[in-house]
């Protein structure tokens, strides 16, 4: 019996959309596993819901086929909002040279003691989304990425509709706060730059003048003035390229901390063993539980693209200009690409998960991403006894506020 499908089909084509997202958020794994089985590329007249793993994986690798359109209004020339243009292969390699692989010991260890002493001060109740997920990002961004200077305050507001308008106020939300959404994120987008080209103003003296430190400004800086980049990485791009690491850092922690530490939170069998591996000296075998927790209840249950030409996917022609929703949470559930999906297994390889992305628009600081958000999802199960004083507090699509509680 096609429960879902055959009520979608009762509505009038306009509303299966709008009923379609309840479901994804409200009754995700059922809502997932028949469509799977029964119309695993459904269309509906605004969008296309596409939730077998390997379409979705043909959707995120094929970017020549599936772009990300929807993304330029939001982003402009960033490299982010293009697909594979000089401008993106340029600078995404210019931020990965400078993001420092060697450092993620060291990073991770610093990580690590930011949150404890979060946990240790805050006596026993601490809001786990703004007062320990935000705030260990935002220690990263001041501490070592260099955003000297800064107010925090600003730093989350500036990420934070950032995100909310790239990734939650696109056309088909139906946002009726969208405008001001926008209004909000290019308010901040404009005082994050001046804050950002008084910054790079300073660095750039104290490097020309043999100081400015290791931090990615400093580092990104002496790359522009070794001569050694091409002409077009000028200094606004520069500027551009640093507003990402925060932007990218502070709301995708903050989300995936949440929902990670949600899902073991409601599972205490897995909890049990997550409690035990965050005591292990090698922070590598508790890992795991956070990627597989995510698989489960992950902080983006989709990518949206566009179609470029008209092309036939699962047997489905779609025609370009559609938008294409590859919905990775219910891919993360379908048995052909992890056996046994219903199976909660922190032992299983991550690398065909979508927590990060695929294909050529993958994580820009996935390797961070990996230390920052499992080490920190790791320092509050180390805390005996730790436990929600009640349910989160969603706002625009993420956690908001969550209170959790042990005794001191």
């Amino acid at each position: 019996m096609s429960a879902y499908l055959d009520r979608l089909g009762a509505l009038a084509p306009a509303a299966r959309w709008p009923q379609a997202r309840t479901w994804l958020y409200g009754e995700p794994l059922p809502f997932f596993a028949e469509l799977r089985a029964e119309a695993p590329v459904y269309v509906t007249p605004e969008l296309t819901l596409v939730t077998r793993h390997a379409d979705c994986s043909a959707i995120l690798r094929q970017h020549h086929i599936f772009g990300v359109d929807l993304y330029k209004p939001k982003q402009g020339d960033y490299w982010m909002a293009q697909d594979e243009t000089p401008v993106h292969v340029r600078e995404k390699a210019i931020m990965r040279a400078i993001l420092d692989r060697e450092q993620l010991p060291a990073m991770r260890k610093f990580i690590g003691e930011v949150a404890a002493t979060r946990l240790k001060n805050a006596k026993g109740s601490l809001d786990i989304q703004h007062g320990l997920a935000r705030a260990v990002a935002l220690s990263l961004v001041t501490d070592w990425f260099g955003f000297e200077g800064a107010d925090r305050q600003s730093l989350f507001e500036w990420s934070y509709w950032s995100q909310q308008d790239a990734f939650h106020n696109q056309p088909f939300d139906h946002r009726s706060d969208a405008a001001g959404v926008i209004e909000k994120r290019q308010k901040g987008s404009f005082m994050m730059a001046l804050y950002l080209a008084r910054l790079v103003a300073k660095k750039a003296i104290e490097v020309k003048t043999g100081g400015g430190g290791d931090k990615p400004v400093a580092r990104l800086l002496r790359l522009k003035f070794s001569g050694g980049l091409a002409p077009e990485f000028d200094i606004k791009r520069l500027i551009f390229n640093v507003g990402g690491l925060l932007i990218g850092a502070v709301e995708t922690t903050n989300h995936t901390v949440g929902n990670a530490l949600d899902w073991l939170f409601r599972h205490p069998e897995a909890l049990a063993r997550a409690r035990v591996a965050a005591q292990n000296p090698d922070a590598r075998k508790f890992d795991g539980f956070v990627w597989e927790a995510l698989r489960f209840n992950p902080a983006f249950p989709y990518f949206f693209r566009t179609v470029q030409r008209d092309t036939v996917l699962g047997g489905v022609t779609l025609p370009k200009g559609a938008t294409v929703l590859a919905v990775t949470h219910s891919a993360m559930q379908d048995a052909a690409a992890f056996p046994h999906p219903e199976t909660f297994d922190e032992n299983r390889a991550f690398d065909d998960t979508f927590t990060f992305g695929q294909g050529i628009h993958e994580c820009l600081g996935k390797a961070i991403g990996v230390a920052l958000v499992a080490e920190t999802v790791r320092q509050v199960l180390r805390v005996p006894g730790i436990a929600p004083a009640g349910d989160i507090e969603w706002r625009g699509g993420v956690p908001e506020h969550w209170t959790l509680k042990w005794a001191a």
